[in-house]
């Protein structure tokens, strides 16, 4: 079935309230899910992939800075999804970068990595180049970089396979992202070890899909769409009772 971004954006922030995100913390959720699947980027893929475990997160779990200086950040996002570990540590690193010109910034232990890309798009737009860099740890080795242009929300992607795993390869779980707001970051690959490009999406290719997506809607499994309707159940129920709750006396 098709739906609207608008649609889709709506019925994704109401299921996001379902599951237990603040409103302004749904809206970002919202956000990054929708911008994805806009660019046919397989946002509802990778929310779907991951939706049980993020209905089982606890919500008073939060991301935990280890480490700051004025232009680094660590953050343990201890095993939540992107959906909520990464809207605070990407502003912290933005106003680093904001204020010192460079800032890097690694978030440990998160899930759903492919979906920060929205929150990253919502960064470029307001001045500032965004690369950001992770590796799955499997067979092959692939590590997929994101590159945004300051004032642009439209990435360049680039995925690759190395051949021959660096001794130091562990299972990675986290990412890595630069930010300047004076220095291009488009990403590029350079190594000692042998690579493959596996996938490629240019800034040029990506607008076109993002204009269809636009005047012809969004693909949307219907099992999905069904999935989110019930969970958006949760959020209009909660906010009936808060509702009944509040009412006064008629006069």
């Amino acid at each position: 079935m098709k739906v609207s971004f608008n649609e889709l954006q709506g019925l994704s922030r109401k299921a996001f309230i379902g599951i237990g995100f603040a409103e302004g913390h749904a809206d970002d959720a919202a956000d990054m899910v929708t911008w994805m699947e806009s660019y046919d980027l397989h946002g509802l893929e990778a929310l779907n992939l991951g939706l049980e475990h993020l209905i089982g997160e606890d919500p008073d779990t939060y991301p935990e800075i280890l480490y700051q200086d004025s232009d680094l950040a660590v953050v343990d996002g201890h095993n939540l999804s992107v959906l909520r570990a990464c809207n605070l540590a990407l502003e912290l690193a933005f106003a680093k970068a904001r204020s010192r010109g460079l800032s890097v910034i690694k978030i440990r232990r998160c899930r759903q990595r492919q979906l920060i890309m929205g929150y990253l798009a919502r960064l470029s737009a307001r001045g500032m180049n965004v690369t950001a860099f992770w590796r799955n740890a499997q067979s092959p080795l692939t590590e997929q970089v994101v590159g945004f242009r300051a004032n642009s929300t439209v990435p360049s992607i680039r995925v690759y396979a190395v051949e021959e795993v660096p001794e130091e390869n562990e299972p990675n779980d986290g990412i890595t992202l630069f930010m300047a707001n004076h220095v291009d970051l488009l990403p590029t690959m350079r190594s000692d070890f042998k690579y493959d490009l596996l996938a490629k999406h240019d800034e040029s290719e990506l607008l076109a899909v993002r204009e269809r997506a636009m005047t012809s809607g969004i693909e949307v499994s219907g099992e999905l769409w069904l999935r989110l309707k019930e969970l958006a159940q949760y959020a209009l129920v909660e906010s009936f009772d808060a509702s009944r709750m509040g009412a006064g006396p008629a006069e």
